[in-house]
């Protein structure tokens, strides 16, 4: 039975505060321009930085790094480390194939109070498919020992990558007009976002999600599928079309990612119901109670990558993607103002 308004979970309920982020940026603002060089492009995306390494038309190097998050709680409980590597690697390489750009090289940082060697290679054998999925090579990483710092069996797991594109390719944004198309790329789930609320909800008793499959299969197989990784079909697409902006679907889901690819004065409406909803997102807003405005500003649900294209490429994108192996949808258009509207 859904909960109903005045006993709802949020995701401040379940100790991320989003808020305190925002704040957070705010204040390392300065002390991150203050490094800059004449190489550090601004403005020009906002899923990756930006470095230009040849002269104003040539290439431009472009960066993310990530880390897993709560959901790594799962792998620890059930002793299935081999899939969060591939989430480390999709964290870090689909931000960066938002500015058009070819990742290349990939490096891991896993920390743990003691070693233990067989739980490193499952993790690393995650990053090293997740990389043969990016088609990016895993040139090194650090692994830290360090005691005390973390309960028995935990680690943290992050990474960095690193990705090229000519500076005549960049995809910004920042040609996005209102009547353009919002397509849609569907998510493998719930990919590595929301797994604080996720894990209020479900619990953390993984035998017990192990033997529910009341979704089909295990909601521990469901709830450990890694994050489709984007980058074969995105730049494939991206030699075919014009594509006008590009938008990864993680923390902050539609609400916040969508418009951070938008010039000033533009906004969008989405059709909820022009995508399917995986049945994991069907329960957790029963068992949460949230609102669409909430559900859709802390999980993917069901959408992973959101291209911008021009009304006239829309159903093209949407068949060449669907060839690529890609579940596409047209989920909406860009209009003027500001915000989705869903």
């Amino acid at each position: 039975m859904s909960k109903d308004k005045d006993s709802k979970i949020t995701y401040a309920d379940a100790g991320v505060d989003v808020t305190r982020g925002y704040a957070a940026v705010e204040k390392i603002k300065a002390h991150a321009a203050s490094t800059f060089n004449s190489n550090v492009l601004q403005g020009l995306g906002s899923f990756g930085g930006f470095y230009n390494i040849a002269d104003e038309r040539g290439d431009v190097l472009v960066a993310g790094t990530d880390g897993v998050g709560t959901k790594l709680k799962y792998a620890f409980l059930s002793g299935r480390n081999d899939t969060v590597g591939i989430d480390s690697v999709a964290m870090c390489v689909n931000d960066i194939i938002c500015q058009g750009a070819k990742p290349l090289l990939f490096l891991d940082y896993i920390a743990t109070g003691r070693i233990k060697p067989d739980t490193i290679a499952d993790v690393v054998k995650g990053v090293a498919e997740g990389c043969r999925q990016a088609n990016c090579a895993l040139v090194g990483g650090e692994t830290a020992e360090m005691p005390s710092m973390y309960a028995p069996g935990e680690y943290d797991l992050a990474g960095f990558s690193v990705g090229i594109v000519r500076r005549e390719k960049i995809i910004n944004g920042s040609r996005i007009t209102p009547g353009n198309v919002l397509v849609g790329l569907a998510s493998s789930g719930l990919h590595s976002n929301g797994y604080s609320l996720v894990r209020r909800l479900l619990g953390e008793d993984v035998e017990s999600l192990d033997k529910d499959v009341s979704l089909g299969k295990s909601l521990l197989d469901v709830i450990l599928t890694p994050t489709r990784i984007y980058v074969k079909s995105v730049l494939d697409l991206a030699d075919k079309f014009d594509i006008l902006g590009l938008a990864n679907i993680t923390g902050g889901g539609f609400i916040e990612n969508i418009p951070r690819i938008f010039p000033d004065g533009i906004g969008c409406k989405v059709d909820i119901n022009s995508f399917p909803r995986p049945a994991i997102f069907e329960l957790l807003k029963e068992k949460s109670g949230l609102g669409k405005t909430e559900l859709y500003n802390t999980f993917n649900m069901g959408i992973g990558m959101v291209a911008c294209v021009k009304a006239q490429d829309a159903d093209k994108f949407v068949a060449a993607a669907n060839a690529l192996g890609e579940n596409a949808y047209i989920i909406g258009e860009t209009t003027d103002g500001s915000g989705v509207e869903l």
